[in-house]
Parts: C-alpha cells; sequence; structure tokens
C-alpha cells in the first residue's frame, strides 16, 4: 500500500541514505498489520524521534487513518512513555536496587486506561521504548504481548518500524542543519544529491 507521507519522506531523503527509502516501503508501505495498530506504532515513534521534519509528515496521515480515539492514544502512548523510560531506565541501570522498592510517585494512570485495544497499546508503548531504550520497558511490554498470543515475528515489526523512523529523523535533522553548512554540490553534502527538500533547493528540507 502506498502512503503520500511515506513517499514524501524518501524524497526528502539522500542518496546516501538509499536503504532506508526501502526500508520505509518495507516497514509501513508493505506491512500486514492492521492499519491501527501500523499507525499508531508510526505517529507514537515519530513522536519519540522528537523530529519536526517527521512528524509533520506523518501526523497528518495518522490522523487521516486513525480513528479520533486512536489517534489521541498513540499521542498518549508517547508521552506516558516518555516518562517512564527515563523513570525506569535510571532504575534499572542503577547499581542500587533498593531504588526498585521505592513509590514512584508519579501519574501513570493512562496505563489502567489506554483508551484503545490493550494490544494495541502494548505494540506502540513497546515500540516507543525502543527509540528511547528503556531495557525494563521493553521487557515489560514484551511480556504483556506475547501474554497476548503476539507472535514475536510480529512483535519484532513494532522494532523494525521504530528503528526505521528514528534512522529517518536522525537522517534529515542531520541533513536539515548540514544544508547551512555546505555549499551545493559539495561532497557529502545535501546538495550533492538534489533530492533532499525538492530538485536544486536543499534549504527547504526544514520548512
Amino acid at each position: 500500500m502506498s502512503f503520500a507521507s511515506v513517499e514524501s519522506l524518501k524524497s526528502r531523503l539522500p542518496g546516501y541514505a538509499r536503504d532506508l527509502r526501502r526500508n520505509l516501503d518495507s516497514v509501513i508501505g508493505a506491512s500486514d498489520l492492521p492499519l491501527q495498530r501500523l499507525w499508531g506504532t508510526v505517529l507514537s515513534a515519530a513522536i519519540a524521534s522528537r523530529s519536526a521534519v517527521v512528524l509533520r509528515e506523518l501526523a497528518p496521515e495518522a490522523r487521516a487513518v486513525l480513528s479520533p480515539e486512536a489517534y489521541r492514544a498513540a499521542k498518549t502512548t508517547a508521552s506516558v512513555m516518555a516518562l517512564n523510560n527515563v523513570f525506569f531506565r535510571t532504575r534499572h541501570l542503577l547499581s542500587d536496587e533498593e531504588y526498585g522498592t521505592l513509590r514512584a510517585g508519579l501519574r501513570m494512570n493512562v496505563l489502567a486506561d489506554p483508551g484503545v485495544d490493550r494490544t494495541d497499546f502494548e505494540f506502540w508503548a513497546f515500540a516507543v521504548s525502543a527509540v528511547n531504550g528503556c531495557g525494563l520497558c521493553l521487557d515489560a511490554h514484551e511480556s504483556a504481548l506475547r501474554g497476548a498470543g503476539v507472535e514475536r515475528e510480529v512483535v519484532q515489526e513494532a522494532v523494525r518500524i521504530a528503528a526505521v523512523i528514528q534512522a529517518v529523523a536522525t537522517t534529515l535533522e542531520a541533513e536539515s542543519t548540514l544544508a547551512d553548512l555546505e555549499g551545493p554540490g559539495e561532497p557529502g553534502g545535501s546538495g550533492s544529491t538534489g533530492s533532499v527538500g525538492g530538485p536544486g533547493d536543499p534549504g527547504n528540507l526544514g520548512k
């Protein structure tokens, strides 16, 4: 299936990142996931990537595909996992295990009622945890997905989507900055491809 936002992102990627163009097609365009699970993952991972470029491209399509409830839930997932991933990753990394016995004292009520199918929420949370690098959270959400009967191959799709979106975000944000530093046609620069931000105009990337 072809999505306009994916095609637009592909057109922005420089020549050296051509593998990412194919990977976008693979993890989104050719995905067998149900649309709600797919686009909730895409949106929550895009938010977690912290890339305005990527979010501007993917969020409108996600909003068109998802129900209002699912769209809100995907944003909520990215928000609550931004909190959880920092908090629980830190607890996990600390050598003093006593921190794990302390009361968190943080509101996380949405975890009890995410507003969508529980498995979809766990899938999105797993993807965001991959972007944010919280091993403890990854284990918890993977366990919930496996407990719900989701096969490992399907669980891995969340990581594939998260990895590709993060890589695209990193590349495009770097190109946005480098476009201001590198002249047109400079070796390795944005201007050498003509594909970033429109033909012959690499400076359009961040607009």
